[in-house]
């Protein structure tokens, strides 16, 4: 059985977009549930995490076929390989998402007056726009947006690490306020790896364009 390859590669896209936007849909709810202590938002999150799970497997399917039977080449097979790996690295930040959604459900169930540092803040702002950068590069097929996204990513981490070294300041200064710290170290945690996760999908479209693989390059 033969395949039409330029309908099921347009197909595969439009999924991968998709599948692209819901996962900046569920980020965007996440910081605003974070930033605000939305809990509306968080819940939203939480409860639709199976549909990015749902994307992921339908796109994984699609991919086996196309290889199986349309015998993709150059830039087509780039294309394959790279929706496999974006839409796995997409149901990854929705789960990271969720992570966090949690936590600020855990903390309005319990009454709990948490105060989110700025460098936090911050953090959630940057994740968010390199995933909205990353869908844009992803889109337009643009490497050089991709590599501002990886730029990006260097000042996520100095944040995080201004967010550990404060809470650790903030447990010795008052111990009682353990529980909320180590959230907060968690939650800085789960932005880094988004921000991590977006990069690798820049490489990727990088590698889809470009053909070279500049994971490991500074």
């Amino acid at each position: 059985m033969s395949l039409d390859l330029k309908t099921e590669i347009l197909n595969l896209r439009r999924g991968l977009l998709a599948m692209g936007a819901a996962t900046e849909q569920r980020l965007e709810f996440t910081v605003r549930a974070l930033l605000q202590s939305d809990v509306g938002a968080a819940q939203q999150v939480k409860t639709g995490d199976n549909e990015i799970d749902a994307m992921e497997v339908d796109l994984e399917t699609q991919c086996m076929r196309v290889l199986a039977l349309g015998s993709p080449v150059a830039h087509d097979l780039r294309f394959v390989l790279s929706v496999v790996r974006i839409s796995a690295d997409f149901e990854r930040i929705a789960d990271l998402s969720r992570g966090i959604a949690k936590k600020v459900i855990r903390w309005e169930a319990g009454h709990a007056s948490v105060e989110v540092p700025g460098a936090l803040a911050d953090m959630a702002e940057a994740a968010r726009t390199m995933l909205a950068d990353v869908l844009a590069a992803l889109s337009d097929e643009d490497p050089e947006l991709c590599r501002e996204v990886r730029r990006a990513d260097r000042r996520v981490d100095d944040l995080n690490k201004e967010v550990v070294a404060s809470m650790r300041a903030l447990i010795q200064e008052d111990v009682s306020r353990t529980a909320e710290s180590i959230d907060l170290m968690q939650i800085a945690q789960r932005l880094e790896r988004i921000a991590d996760i977006t990069t690798n999908i820049a490489e990727d479209v990088i590698f889809l364009v470009e053909g070279r693989v500049v994971r490991h390059e500074g």
